[in-house]
């Protein structure tokens, strides 16, 4: 079960998936998680997920950490497959909690009444093939797989 888990192949396309996706949720959970790019930091954060949006803390908590922690590690490609599982879950939960209501398309030009879902589109279809294929080249899963002798 833990080499099906964490075996990959010596391909390219995980890694630039893995890299791109991670460095992507990885800003914004810099600003969820440091106030960093024009972000509210944890604090601030914490409070609108728990009063604003009526999220448990620890929901709340989860997402900040799987956007900050989990990019590090999906970008090493450290568990690879366990966070792009997460990182199925986690923008469906915004989809249906936020975004559906705003319609599909991002709101570029401020005329909307909220973002849409396209972005969580693109950001599913990635962590799927992450699911699927694994880490790929210079992943650190790789260090979780026992070679046959």
């Amino acid at each position: 079960m833990k080499n099906k888990l964490f075996d990959t192949s010596e391909s390219y396309a995980p890694l630039i998936l893995r890299l791109i996706l991670g460095s992507v949720v990885l800003m914004h959970g810099m600003q969820k998680l440091l106030g960093w790019y024009g972000g509210f930091g944890f604090s601030k954060t914490m409070l609108f997920f728990t009063e604003s949006v009526g999220m448990p803390w620890i929901i709340g908590f989860l997402v900040i950490m799987l956007e900050t922690v989990g990019a590090f590690a999906l970008i090493a490609g450290l568990g690879t497959r366990v966070i792009a599982a997460a990182y199925v879950a986690l923008p469906v939960g915004m989809i249906v909690t936020t975004h559906f209501k705003n319609g599909f398309f991002m709101n570029w030009f401020g005329t909307l009444k909220g973002e849409g879902y396209e972005y969580f589109i693109l950001w599913i279809g990635m962590a799927l093939a992450l699911l699927i294929l694994g880490g790929g080249k210079f992943a650190a899963d790789k260090i979780f797989i026992k070679k046959d002798l």
